[in-house]
C-alpha cells in the first residue's frame, strides 16, 4: 500500500482539486490510502476533505496537527498503514498512474525519489526550472515535486526534522543523497506556480537561491525561517511559533 500524505492550511480553493486528480489518476484504488493532516486551517477545508471522503472510492482519512509542515508530516506518517509514503503537496499533481511508477522503483530497489516537474505557467525561466528537475543533481530538487519513501527507511532515518519550519523537505532530501538513495522518475508532475506569480518569478527565484547558499554555509533552521519572514512572507506565518520557539520545541 501507498499512503500519501498531503499537509495543508487553508487549502479550500485547492484541495478538492487535488483529491479528484488523485482519484483519476490512481491506477490501484485499493492499494491507496491518502491522509489529510491539517494543520488548524480557518477555512472550510477539513470540512470539504470530510465531505469528499463520504463519497470516495478512496480511503481517505483527515488528521489534526499543530502548525508547521514537518510536524503535519510526521503525523501523517506516524498513522500511515502502507509500506510506503508519498509526501505530496496541496497544489502539487502527480502523474497518471503515478502509483504504479513508485511501486516500479522500490520493487528495482530505489527506495525513494520524486517525479521531475513542470510549472503550470509559461514564463520561459519556470519551464526551464522544471526541465532542469528531470537531472539527479540535488540542487534541483525540492518538496513540490513529492517525496516517495519507504516508510522502513523514513523511520530509520528518523521523519522530518520539526526545528525546521522551511526547507524541511531539502533536510530530508540532502540525507537521502547522503545515503547515495534517490532516484527522479522520468515522469512529470505538474505543481502551481502561484507564489511566482503573487510575489515575482525574479524576487522569488532569487531569495530561493539565498536560503539555498545560506543552508550550503551552515546557516541554522531559525536563520532560515527568519530570513523567509523577512523577504519571503513579510509576517510570521499565522499560529506559527517564532524561529525561537521552534527550535525550543523540537
Amino acid at each position: 500500500m501507498i499512503s500519501i500524505v498531503i499537509p495543508v492550511l487553508n487549502e479550500a480553493a485547492n484541495i478538492i482539486k487535488l483529491l479528484d486528480h488523485l482519484s483519476e489518476s490512481v491506477s490501484e484504488r485499493d492499494d491507496i490510502e491518502i491522509i489529510v493532516v491539517d494543520g488548524g486551517s480557518s477555512d472550510q477545508t477539513p470540512l470539504l476533505v470530510s465531505r469528499f471522503s463520504e463519497t470516495s472510492k478512496l480511503a481517505i482519512q483527515l488528521l489534526t496537527s499543530e502548525k508547521g509542515r514537518a510536524k503535519q508530516l510526521n503525523v501523517g506518517a506516524t498513522k500511515a498503514k502502507g509500506s510506503i509514503l508519498y509526501f505530496l503537496h496541496s497544489d502539487s499533481f502527480p502523474p497518471q498512474n503515478f502509483d504504479t511508477y513508485i511501486k516500479d522503483e522500490v520493487e528495482k530497489g530505489n527506495l525513494a525519489g520524486c517525479f521531475k516537474m513542470k510549472f503550470n505557467s509559461n514564463h520561459w525561466w519556470l519551464r526551464l526550472a522544471g526541465w532542469f528537475t528531470k537531472f539527479s543533481w540535488r540542487a534541483c530538487r525540492g518538496g513540490d515535486q513529492s517525496q516517495f519513501i519507504t516508510k522502513e527507511l523514513f523511520n530509520e532515518i528518523g521523519g522530518y526534522d520539526e526545528s525546521f519550519i522551511i526547507y524541511e523537505d531539502n533536510i530530508l532530501i540532502n540525507e537521502l543523497y547522503t545515503r547515495n538513495q534517490y532516484t527522479v522518475i522520468q515522469h512529470c508532475l505538474t505543481t502551481s506556480a502561484r507564489l511566482y506569480e503573487e510575489k515575482g518569478v525574479w524576487n522569488i527565484q532569487y531569495h530561493f537561491l539565498i536560503i539555498y547558499v545560506k543552508k550550503w554555509l551552515g546557516a541554522d533552521a531559525e536563520e532560515l525561517y527568519a530570513y523567509y519572514c523577512n523577504h519571503v512572507r513579510t509576517k510570521k506565518i499565522s499560529g506559527q511559533p517564532s524561529p525561537s520557539e521552534a527550535l525550543i520545541n523540537k
